[in-house]
């Protein structure tokens, strides 16, 4: 199990792990933060990312934030 800090850029032009910026992982998501939609869209991209399953991704803090704190399962 590990735990990063993610950076989240809403409303981009496409969804992508952008890189690691000062320990902070960068990730753009094309979908807009209403009703959990980037949240969502933030879960299934690094689950891709990470080659794991979305139900070992969860968002640890800062859910209304673009700062989050994710804790990642190994499967």
């Amino acid at each position: 199990m590990r735990t990063i800090t993610v950076r989240v850029v809403p409303r981009a032009s496409k969804s992508e792990v952008v890189g690691e910026i000062d320990g902070v992982l960068k990730v753009r998501i094309a979908a807009p933060p209403v009703d959990g939609a980037a949240n969502a869209e933030l879960v299934k991209l690094l689950a891709k990312h990470f080659s794991v399953s979305k139900s070992s991704v969860e968002i640890v803090s800062g859910a209304t934030s673009k700062t989050k704190i994710i804790r990642i399962a190994d499967d």
